[in-house]
């Protein structure tokens, strides 16, 4: 008996040295940010201000999903603008402008403050989403306005609209979405005219020339009186899988200056392999082999790589984007932002010293 007692004291002696084993805290290595000094940031807004072929994206994740009111408390570094790659150089402001004041309705404090930071620590511009499709309502100096009663006056208000916001909020130009149809699908009068009141106060011709006048359109094609007017042209060039497709929507509009044009993939609905098949001119469809990994060397060119490779045969192109590319922070390969990333380097290679 006296063994046994024995044996089992030794049994629970030993068990309750296995639990407060077991128990203790032990420390997690937790993955830091990096962190980079000033002599980084100063290179990279240099790098910005430099002469090459931009990216340019439309960004969501910030605000909340339509039809929810608030601003976004984000959970991930995907929906913050600090989240962004660095050499990223120009975001449309999808969900608008954001604002520091809890009075207005596009308040979004955490937003805004990361914007001011990409703007003035990494030289990212941000710009408003504009519209000239469908939209005809608007209100400006606090009158109401209608462009389908107020005629060209009404398109001097709107264009003076849009600059009021730019300087509102201290952005850096706007973007203006062309694919009319209603008033706007008139051929492109109106549109013409509201370039041209656009053009004496944002962009190359501009007042406020540092401000930038950017139109994007689908398959209806901008005029051409505006072209010295703007500073970049983005061609929705969604899904296209080929070199010569892209040769060919960027022959229609010749006019442009290649350093102009930019050609855009949606990532709305190609994200996940970072677009569509692609094909180069030479008939080429294999993926280069920089920043490969983790894909591999030698699998399938896709189209956000192509429109990086590619140029119009006139000239180098004014740059490459995707629509949505907020998609691509979740990309398969477990890198945030893989194919993003990835184009701008095979755009723009790094000098290494």
């Amino acid at each position: 008996m006296k063994t046994k007692i024995t044996s089992l004291l030794a049994l629970l002696v030993g068990a309750l040295a296995f639990y407060s084993c077991d128990t203790d805290i032990e420390s997690e290595a937790i993955q830091k940010l990096k962190t980079y000094d000033e002599q980084y940031y100063k290179n990279l807004r240099e790098y910005k201000k430099s002469d090459h072929a931009v990216f340019f994206g439309y960004y969501a994740a910030y605000a909340p999903i339509e039809g929810v009111e608030g601003y976004k408390d984000p959970a991930s570094w995907g929906e913050r603008f600090i989240g962004l790659p660095d050499s990223l150089d120009i975001v449309n402001l999808w969900m608008g402008i954001p604002s520091n004041d809890p009075s207005e309705v596009n308040y979004m404090p955490i937003a805004y403050q990361d914007m001011r930071h990409c703007q003035q620590v990494k030289g990212t511009r941000f710009v408003s989403h504009t519209d000239a499709s469908w939209h005809t309502e608007f209100t400006y100096n606090g009158k109401k306005w209608d462009l389908n009663v107020d005629g060209e006056e009404g398109l001097k208000a709107y264009a003076e609209s849009i600059v009021a916001d730019i300087l509102k909020y201290d952005i850096d130009g706007t973007d203006i979405d062309y694919e009319p149809r209603g008033y706007w699908g008139d051929g492109g009068v109106r549109f013409e005219i509201l370039c041209k009141y656009l053009g004496e106060l944002i962009g190359p011709k501009g007042i406020h020339s540092d401000k930038l006048f950017i139109i994007d359109y689908y398959s209806e094609r901008p005029p051409r009186s505006s072209g010295e007017l703007v500073n970049y042209y983005v061609q929705q060039c969604y899904g296209f899988g080929s070199a010569s497709r892209l040769q060919s929507a960027y022959a229609a509009v010749n006019w442009i200056e290649p350093s102009k044009y930019i050609c855009c993939e949606t990532f709305g609905d190609y994200y996940e392999n970072g677009g569509v098949a692609f094909t180069e001119a030479d008939g080429n469809t294999i993926t280069s082999p920089v920043w490969s990994d983790p894909v591999g060397k030698g699998t399938r060119m896709y189209s956000m790589e192509g429109m990086a490779r590619w140029n119009p045969t006139q000239g180098r192109k004014g740059g490459f984007g995707a629509f949505y590319f907020d998609r691509d922070y979740y990309s398969k390969t477990g890198v945030p932002y893989y194919n993003v990333r990835r184009g701008i380097q095979l755009c723009n290679p790094s000098i290494k010293e």
